[in-house]
């Protein structure tokens, strides 16, 4: 069980009052996490793998340790199979332009996804000919695997799905859905952006051949993130860079890259935020995955009832047994915008408003060309400030009617 109390007191930000509510955007960042990038750029800022000197030797093992790290964190089979990226949406696009799609080959995605996890593939629509299916959520938010059965057949080369939505928290069958694409010799792709920082993520158990994921939403640094590539498939992806740090051998006819996941991290990468992001998932390791989601879990639910409860306020996806701390609603009467802003400025309370970069499900599956506000939890956030939330949102309501 978490200590809040005590877990918030790591988290210099939330000092300043605010009542932090836009987790599914970015996390706030924990003092341990900045102490250790301050840590680097002091004691030893230096290039990784280039050089044979002491601060060298101790920026490479702390980023090898890294490695490590994020292996055990997301339960890889070696530290070989991390790719470190900028983000989420890099590490899919890797993927969208390193496998070899022919005219004819199917990507099957779905409209429950978020721009990162959908526009790589609309691109590889355009570039190389390829089909891009499209399977549709229930009105909650829901993924059948039923109709990932109707939809993947023997020329699907791609599955790409969201680990859990980024607009109503919804948790996607990945399993079953990763026995339906190997069935059929296809790939899966797990955007698990929404997913690693609240849930115990294990890639072997999920079955999937990539899983991408953002350190800024998991406590981490801007700028850091993770491509799982499976060994088994790693060979079938070409880099989407090449140069300094990815070659085995040059010569003037040509160049061996190499075998490791050093092939895919072209050029110096982010080393602070590298060591930043391995402190971020040391951290969460030690709070407990599964603690993580019970606290959201339960704050979710205070949430969807007592949103549910007030008149004029719509709530979109499912009851909380089927989703994380993600709600998305509107005020009958209010523009999204106009309500976080009143939100923000009557009790200090950060929503996020509009499309979420997901406007294919707002606009087609929700129905709202407005767009919504979206609260999302994490591990800081108490029950008192929901019951704030709540009481702001009470008050809202009555000055509408």
């Amino acid at each position: 069980m978490l200590n809040v109390e005590r877990v918030r007191e790591d988290f210099p930000q939330l000092k300043a009052g605010i009542i932090y509510f836009d987790n599914a955007a970015s996390s706030l960042t924990p003092k341990t996490v900045i102490d250790k990038m301050l840590e680097y750029y002091v004691e030893y800022r230096s290039n990784i793998e280039r050089g044979v000197y002491s601060l060298s030797q101790r920026a490479s093992e702390e980023y090898e340790d890294a490695r490590r790290t994020l292996a055990k964190f997301i339960g890889a089979k070696n530290p070989d199979e991390i790719v470190f990226v900028k983000n989420t949406t890099e590490g899919i696009n890797i993927v969208a332009h390193g496998l070899t799609f022919n005219r004819g080959d199917k990507i099957v995605t779905t409209l429950l996804e978020h721009h990162s996890n959908l526009l790589p593939w609309m691109r590889c629509k355009q570039r190389y000919g390829v089909r891009v299916e499209m399977v549709k959520p229930s009105g909650e938010g829901l993924l059948d695997p039923a109709e990932f059965e109707k939809a993947v057949d023997d020329k699907t080369k791609l599955v790409a799905v969201t680990h859990v939505s980024n607009v109503l928290g919804t948790v996607t069958p990945v399993r079953e859905i990763a026995q339906i694409a190997h069935e059929h010799g296809a790939l899966l792709l797990v955007d698990g952006a929404q997913a690693a920082p609240h849930l115990e993520v294990d890639v072997r158990r999920l079955d999937c051949d990539f899983y991408a994921l953002s350190g800024h939403k998991m406590c981490g640094p801007t700028g850091s993130g993770v491509l799982y590539i499976k060994e088994e498939v790693s060979e079938a992806l070409e880099p989407l860079y090449v140069g300094g740090g990815t070659v085995e051998y040059v010569d003037l006819e040509g160049f061996r890259l190499l075998r490791g996941p050093e092939r895919f991290e072209a050029g110096t990468p982010a080393i602070g935020e590298v060591i930043g992001l391995k402190a971020a998932a040391q951290y969460l390791i030690s709070l407990g995955r599964r603690n993580i989601e019970a606290h959201e879990r339960e704050l979710s639910r205070m949430v969807y009832e007592g949103l549910s409860s007030l008149k004029g306020v719509e709530v979109y996806g499912p009851s909380p047994e089927f989703k994380l701390g993600v709600t998305s609603f509107n005020l009958a009467g209010l523009n999204p915008h106009d309500l976080a802003s009143i939100l923000d400025l009557k009790a200090g309370i950060a929503v996020r408003s509009g499309m979420h970069c997901a406007q294919p499900l707002v606009r087609q599956v929700l129905g709202k060309p407005e767009g919504t506000v979206r609260l999302s939890l994490y591990v800081y956030n108490t029950a008192e400030e929901v019951e704030i939330f709540l009481s702001t949102m009470r008050e809202l309501v009555r000055e509408i009617a």
